[in-house]
């Protein structure tokens, strides 16, 4: 019952142009001036992510490059970077964008894809003539990723650094130590200690080697560390405050990272889910790696005031999300998988779901962004019942989903859920088992929202997020206290659960009647979809001008809106601390003003 329609958005970056193959440069030019090596940075089973690498081992300047090879049939480029990619066939041709094509005499620039299927690059070709300058297959192969660092000797200002070395065909030259993603040196042992550091501050610590031919491999996985001294992390209670930061919420939205420490709101939370993940194949994947990964923020735009760089090894919502920890060491980050419109491949997941776990664990834990999270959240709408599609996996799948999911992740992960809050007799909260799955998960996100809306077109008019039923209520057992007490019913601890908040309204028109029950003809017009709008909007538009089951309505023209405002937060803050729940969270974030009234609300209602 959660509203979850992607927006769409054309990026060109990610979109193959196959309008045709470019022209080619002289052969005998590049034979001898410049390589192309390829390497595969991650792989997920059914694709993969590959990188080309040019390089110019000339003594004059490249102005453009052009790389063709030919993969396999059942293998193809699905998405690419740094490059203009097209095909004819099995043959693939990448050139050179306007701002990379020249490369100075010891300069290489590289340039990568996504993938389906399983096969590898050959007879390669670049600018015509060959990858190496012998074969016309790719030649000298990267170094490996070296191993995660370790820290010791932490101070105040200072961190040692070590890590077990990398391994090459060549032979390793040296390796580059990234701080928060950034290079602050490059060392040719496998241990450096930085120094000049901030106390009582977070950083977060990688590394990656060079060969001798200065090819650069994967960039190791990530360690955080937290100098000592510096002042206390602020106080956050024992109630969990959560919100959701949406994937393409920095498309039509223009919500970023950023804007959680602009409002306010980056102080007033505990957890962070990132939204969405997809579930493809019965597997985890990234949805959108532009949006995620690969996105270039300038200065001002970023968390920590500094533009991100075309070849750093991580950009985009996930770096943001790194350094927004770095300056709030108390958030946790939990990436999100499913939701309304990706929920329909856990049924296939559930059927192998320790292969379903490793899979997910494989994305959380991909050495780019390793430190970025700190847990994962399974959002399946709905465990054998019907959301957005209809599945019929049975009451048991979700338990036995969470069971893996436990089992992968270990103890020091958190592992959540997003569920149903219909609390209907025989509904979707009977549907599945969710009190045996509550024993391998840190909690449930309940999401007590979109219980009444105008996908009934006619009404009645009622409130979306009940707290509580009230004479009249359209179904019995669709409001929060049903859902909360069946719950427990089912031996779920009331401190596993946390009580959702909508930062939206929900609303009809053709409305005459101002007190709920009201019959309608459609839906209320709205920014990004009929019958839904943000309350930083609804706030000033259609202010509230009663109350029904905890929540505000109002009524305007002749629309017919609900929504909560801070003082209906407040009262359901109240009530779920004398229910003895873990906490709250709330969708999403940009919904919110932009001094984070409604967050506001819930950090003081909690406390």
């Amino acid at each position: 019952m959660r509203f979850r329609h992607r927006v769409a958005a054309g990026i060109a970056t990610l979109v193959l142009p196959f309008a045709g193959l470019v022209g080619l440069a002289n052969p005998a030019q590049a034979a001898t001036s410049a390589t192309a090596t390829y390497v595969k940075t991650q792989d997920w089973g059914s694709g993969f992510e590959g990188k080309w690498t040019v390089k110019n081992t000339g003594t004059t300047s490249l102005s453009s490059w052009t790389v063709e090879w030919d993969f396999p049939a059942g293998t193809s480029v699905t998405s690419a970077w740094d490059a203009d990619v097209t095909s004819s066939g099995t043959h693939w041709t990448a050139k050179n964008k306007s701002w990379n094509g020249t490369l100075a005499p010891g300069a290489s620039v590289s340039f990568g894809f996504n993938g389906s299927g399983s096969g590898s690059p050959a007879n390669c070709k670049l600018n015509g003539g060959s990858c190496d300058g012998g074969s016309t297959n790719p030649g000298d192969n990267p170094p490996s990723a070296p191993g995660t660092p370790s820290a010791s000797d932490v101070t105040n200002t200072s961190v040692k650094l070590s890590w077990s070395a990398a391994t090459d065909d060549k032979g390793v030259k040296n390796y580059d130590v990234l701080r928060d993603g950034a290079k602050v040196a490059t060392v040719t042992t496998t241990s450096y200690t930085d120094t000049g550091l901030t106390a009582g501050t977070d950083y977060s610590y990688s590394v990656r080697a060079r060969d001798t031919a200065d090819q650069l491999g994967p960039v190791s996985g990530a360690r955080a560390v937290r100098t000592t001294g510096g002042t206390t992390e602020p106080p956050t209670g024992d109630k969990v405050k959560l919100g959701y930061f949406t994937e393409w919420g920095v498309y039509g939205r223009n919500y970023h990272v950023k804007n959680l420490v602009t409002s306010g709101t980056a102080s007033k939370i505990t957890h962070i889910n990132y939204a969405f993940g997809n579930v493809k194949n019965g597997q985890c994947t990234v949805d959108d790696t532009f949006a995620a990964y690969d996105k270039a923020y300038t200065a001002d735009q970023s968390v920590s005031g500094q533009a991100d760089t075309w070849d750093q090894p991580l950009r985009g919502n996930f770096n943001q999300l790194r350094q927004l920890k770095a300056k709030y060491p108390h958030i946790k980050v939990l990436y999100s998988f499913g939701g309304w419109t990706y929920s329909g491949g856990f049924g296939q997941a559930a059927q192998n779901a320790a292969a379903f776990a490793r899979s997910c664990k494989q994305v959380v834990e991909d050495p780019r962004w390793a430190d970025v999270f700190d847990g994962i959240d399974i959002d399946w709408e709905y465990p054998n019942a019907c959301g957005l599609t209809c599945d019929t996996s049975g009451p048991a799948a979700f338990r036995t989903l969470m069971q893996a999911l436990r089992a992968e992740f270990g103890p020091n992960y958190l592992v959540t859920a997003a569920i149903t809050a219909d609390g209907s007799n025989g509904g979707k909260i009977d549907a599945a088992d969710y009190g045996g799955a509550a024993q391998y998960l840190d909690w449930y996100n309940v999401m007590t929202y979109d219980y009444f809306g105008a996908f009934n077109a006619q009404g009645p008019t009622a409130p979306h997020s009940p707290l509580t039923s009230y004479p009249g209520i359209p179904q019995a057992g669709f409001n929060s206290a049903d859902a909360i007490a069946k719950l427990k019913a089912k031996g779920v601890p009331s401190k596993k659960l946390l009580l959702g908040i909508g930062f939206y309204g929900r609303g009809w028109t053709g409305v005459t009647q101002s007190a709920p029950g009201g019959t309608a003809t459609g839906a209320a017009p709205g920014t990004y979809e009929a019958g839904i709008e943000d309350y930083k909007v609804l706030k000033n538009s259609c202010p509230a001008t009663g109350t029904v089951g905890g929540t505000a309505y109002a009524h305007c023209g002749s629309n017919w809106w609900s929504y909560d405002t801070p003082a209906t937060i407040n009262s359901k803050m109240a009530w779920a601390k004398s229910q003895g729940l873990g906490g709250a969270f709330y969708w999403e974030f940009s919904g919110d003003t932009a001094n984070g009234e409604l967050a506001s609300a819930v950090d003081a209602g909690l406390k």
